[in-house]
């Protein structure tokens, strides 16, 4: 029996289809679900139309006929960077259609997610009309009374799943909302609202709006760079249409067409526009507008979005990466904290690791929780859950999930058969949000890994990292990594190709402490291969300089003093005996 971790596409099934010359691609292609050419054309004109969105046209008249009767207009987004681009976007894109709007967003120590009774009454300070939400809403049932008790009107766009019932809202546009035909349900909050202004400005058009202000009709596709980078950042699967939209605003950015404040984003990240890729959005770029969020205020990095100088642009995105500097210490010290507590467990020092991992810390801060349930997901493959004081009442957790456990349906399973246990909870597949009375911490724990280990495969908690098979030595070459970069973008569900081979370390350099330069031969070549892997554990590789190990890699183009050559970024190795019978 085989202990790799490594498992190949191609022993999972499917049939390799005729999309592309190369045989290599083609495998790749047909193991990510393309089952046509065409589904390789990203141009603009093979995104859905708006009108599958059920709402969409109530929606644009409900803010066409605002417009005309000069209502005042407040768009209340998320606290994170889908929630920072979604409030960009509304506000920009109305803007170029000559009428000004105010925006709020609620912090999240303060007032909760999404329109609370709370953040409605902060909201009265600006005497609205109406009500739009980005990127929130679907599950503000409180929140949307009040504001409608008020005389408001209440437009809701969001993605995230709803429940049972809906909020009495005047329209609502969610494709994930019952009666919704739209194909794509995979939309980001920047996504949902952006096909609502498409729809507007169809509805200003057709009523003369822009000829009578004496306006050009605005280019929407100048407000793809922020859809980009909200659908990137908040990790949503890329199917056909959001691949068509992010890579629509890359191919913007590429060419150097985007706002101040992406630009600016992008410098302080030490990233170049000119090569710009998916991962840039979602590792660089988003992290650092997250961070603002969690630990400060979002409106920094919303303003820095809405930046139409330079300079002040430039400003707003240093003190967004100061934030993420800070993130990355209390991130530190947290994992530390948690490594500490999971070796305290009686299941861990038996070296059984049960179905859910929940823990808690008093000195936590509410911002991180997620960040720190995603490394502890990695490094243990079960779902976590992890919480921070709220009040002195209750606590606030954020969960994060593996393939195949839908958290927030289990959350919803774990309310339904313990009632009283949580106090409410949203979230789609992967991520979950929650509440719990501090004196539940412990029975909820239980309840969690009992309902977990009752209905979960076992194996979904064996780890398998999945490559795309060997490479042939005629593969590594910068040409079939610069190939590999046209068939972008990578992102979830639909992941930049791994390989895996077998390849001798020849030698091995130290980079920084933690990182591991590396030249690298194939067992039935001469060749040599430039290598690195990023923050492994060192004394592994010094210890088999010399020896050959089976590495799950990604091609990489390096670039160096203008000059671009091949590089292999080394995401695992181990040695062959593990792949052995």
């Amino acid at each position: 029996m085989s202990d790799s971790l490594i498992q190949r596409r191609s022993d999972i099934g499917g049939e390799t289809r005729e999309l592309h010359g190369n045989t290599l691609f083609a495998r790749i292609l047909s193991s990510r679900g393309v089952v046509s050419s065409d589904e390789l054309d990203l141009g603009f004109g093979g995104l859905l139309p708006p009108s599958g969105l059920k709402g969409i046209h109530e929606a644009a008249e409900l803010l066409a006929s605002a417009m005309a009767s000069q209502n005042r207009i407040l768009v209340v987004g998320d606290f994170d960077a889908d929630g920072a681009t979604s409030v960009t976007l509304f506000v920009s894109c109305m803007r170029a259609f000559g009428y000004e709007v105010q925006y709020l967003v609620p912090n999240r120590f303060d007032y909760g997610y999404g329109l609370t009774p709370e953040i409605v009454d902060v909201a009265a300070q600006y005497q609205p009309d109406v009500i739009v939400t980005v990127d929130n809403g679907i599950a503000s049932h409180a929140g949307v009374d009040l504001a409608k008790s008020k005389g408001w009107q209440v437009l809701v766009t969001d993605h995230h799943l709803p429940a049972d019932t809906l909020p009495n809202a005047d329209v609502i546009v969610n494709p994930n909302q019952p009666g919704c035909a739209f194909q794509s349900k995979a939309l980001a909050g920047v996504g949902v609202i952006f096909y609502v202004m498409l729809a507007l400005r169809a509805s200003l058009r057709e009523q003369g709006w822009f000829q009578a202000k004496g306006i050009v009709q605005p280019n929407l596709a100048e407000f793809l760079d922020l859809v980009a980078l909200g659908s990137v950042a908040d990790v949503v699967p890329l199917d056909r249409n959001n691949r068509i939209l992010v890579e629509q605003g890359l191919r913007r950015m590429r060419s150097g067409i985007m706002r101040p404040g992406i630009q600016a984003l992008l410098e302080v990240a030490k990233k170049s526009w000119r090569n710009l890729v998916a991962q840039d959005l979602g590792f660089a770029l988003g992290p650092r507008i997250n961070a603002a969020g969690r630990l400060d205020d979002i409106s920094v990095g919303i303003r820095c979005l809405l930046s139409n100088d330079s300079l002040e642009a430039r400003e707003l995105a240093n003190r967004l990466d100061e934030f993420n500097r800070e993130r990355r210490l209390i991130e530190q010290s947290m994992k530390a904290d948690a490594q500490a507590l999971l070796t305290e467990l009686p299941a861990f020092e038996a070296g059984d690791i049960p179905a859910a991992i929940t823990l808690y810390n008093a000195s936590w801060h509410q911002g991180v929780v997620g960040i720190l349930a995603s490394r502890i997901k990695e490094q243990y493959n079960r779902p976590v859950i992890v919480f921070a004081n709220d009040t002195d009442e209750y606590l606030k957790g954020s969960a994060r999930s593996i393939e195949g456990v839908h958290i927030r349906d289990v959350l919803d399973s774990v309310a339904t058969l313990n009632p009283g246990l949580i106090c409410k909870f949203g979230g789609h597949a992967m991520a979950a949000g929650l509440t719990i009375p501090s004196s539940a911490l412990k029975p909820f724990g239980q309840a969690l890994e009992e309902f977990l280990a009752k209905h979960t495969a076992p194996e979904l908690f064996h780890p398998v990292k999945l490559s795309d098979g060997a490479l042939d030595e005629c593969d590594f070459s910068l040409e079939v990594a610069q190939e590999l970069r046209v068939l972008q973008p990578w992102g979830q569900q639909f992941p930049e190709p791994l390989f895996d081979n077998e390849l001798r370390i020849i030698e091995l350099r130290v980079l920084s402490g933690q990182h591991a330069k590396m030249r690298l031969q194939l067992a039935s070549s001469e060749a040599l291969l430039d290598a690195i892997a990023f923050n492994v554990d060192l004394d592994f590789y010094q210890a088999n300089l010399g020896e050959t190990l089976r590495f799950l890699y990604r091609l990489d183009v390096n670039e160096f003093r203008g000059l671009k050559s091949l590089q292999l970024i080394i995401e695992y190795a181990e040695t062959p005996l593990a792949h052995s019978l």
